[in-house]
């Protein structure tokens, strides 16, 4: 069995999820977001806001400052992106989606839609006919929503019903520029081919899922890989082994790694680690916290629902990835009406250069203000970086 080092283990993981491509020297364009959900396999939603919305970040992050509209244009109308639950709300592939019908087709117990439909019969049918006469839609677009109180989970009758088609697969949806959630038929928005085509039993899914999680991570632990379409662990690794014993991954060691550890062959380690990014709390990089800790030698834990006098670096904290390491965190705001970026916060990692660290963050700072169309950078005297980055600064 081929042993190698942490390092060695990280270079394959951002090389899989394309660091190594290098940022587009003109315009960002189709092309490029096609090659980012190659690279990613899918990009998470979720709806805080105090930067910029999660689905934007790793394009970001990977390709540099891009037009936010064409990345709108092209996940909602080009056909080739659609919005499941998967890892969990989240943009994927069109082409996935014949991987997740096994699950439309399960018949899950959601009480509070049987309570619905006790009290309403016949309501989720209604709502269903009335997207397919007037869809797309918003919730607020039916004509009797209702109100977000109990007993249905806490969701307003119409957004409950809506839900339920959406995760049976009789309805899709995408989100408009305020994320608004739209709905419109499955049919509408799904090409016929995978939406009717011949069902993938759920077996054979999750075996396909996990081979694209491989891809997508480089390389993992059972934990790791399995976390990325969400599937149970011991599932995974069953499947697992069973895809190391067909050849389609290999069984390797890490140093100091306890569990199994597996690798995709077709995944090329970066000969270099460099480059600068700021990743989302949600980047695939990041996400699994255990594996961050593992690969970077970093403690990450998101502190959005840690009471603020709890927090230790703040509410939207953002690791810095410099030359193949995280080096540092910032907690950030978009001050939109003073048309800042507030850096709230800048802590670096023990025994890096803060200076080369201060220096190369300050430069990725100017470009996030300059893509999200914000006139300067504004430093807050917190955290052991502050000092270095300096006071409130312009981008190019």
């Amino acid at each position: 069995m081929r042993s190698m080092t942490v390092l060695e283990a990280r270079r394959y993981a951002l090389a899989a999820q394309g660091f190594g491509d290098g940022r587009p020297t003109g315009r960002v364009d189709v092309r490029h977001f096609r090659r980012l959900f190659r690279r990613v396999g899918l990009v998470q939603l979720d709806s805080v806001n105090v930067l910029a919305r999660a689905h934007y970040l790793p394009a970001f992050s990977r390709l540099g400052p891009y037009d936010l509209d064409a990345f709108d244009r092209y996940t909602v109308a080009s056909g080739e992106i659609f919005e499941g639950w998967s890892h969990v709300a989240s943009l994927l592939p069109v082409e996935t989606y014949p991987l997740y019908r096994h699950a439309m087709a399960a018949e899950p117990n959601w009480r509070a839609l049987v309570q619905l439909e006790t009290d309403h019969p016949g309501y989720v049918e209604a709502v269903y006919r009335k997207v397919a006469a007037h869809g797309p839609l918003t919730i607020s677009d039916l004509a009797d929503p209702g109100v977000r109180t109990g007993p249905w989970g806490g969701y307003a009758p119409g957004k409950l019903a809506l839900e339920w088609l959406f995760f049976k697969g009789r309805l899709a949806s995408y989100r408009d520029r305020n994320f608004a959630k739209v709905y419109d038929l499955a049919e509408r928005v799904i090409p016929g081919e995978l939406l009717d085509g011949e069902m993938i039993p759920a077996a054979e899914a999750h075996r396909r899922l996990l081979l694209l999680a491989a891809r997508h991570h480089g390389i993992g632990t059972a934990s790791d890989l399995a976390d990325y379409y969400r599937i149970k662990v011991p599932t995974a690794r069953v499947i697992l082994d069973r895809l190391v014993d067909d050849g389609e991954l290999e069984r390797v060691e890490v140093t100091g790694w306890k569990r199994p550890v597996y690798l995709h062959p077709e995944v090329t380690p970066l000969r270099e680690l460099r480059g600068r990014a700021l990743l989302s709390p949600f980047d695939p990089v990041v996400w699994y916290r255990d594996r961050t800790e593992r690969l970077f030698d970093f403690f990450y834990r998101i502190e959005i629902y840690v009471p603020e006098p709890k927090r230790v670096y703040g509410y939207y904290v953002l690791p810095f990835l410099l030359d193949g390491a995280l080096v540092a965190r910032v907690d950030l705001k978009a001050d939109r009406q003073g048309s800042r970026l507030l850096v709230r916060g800048a802590y670096a990692e023990p025994d890096v250069d803060r200076i080369d660290v201060a220096r190369a963050l300050r430069t990725e700072l100017e470009t996030m203000a300059g893509w999200l169309g914000l006139n300067e950078v504004a430093i807050a005297d917190r955290g052991d970086l502050a000092a270095a980055l300096g006071g409130t600064f312009g981008h190019p």
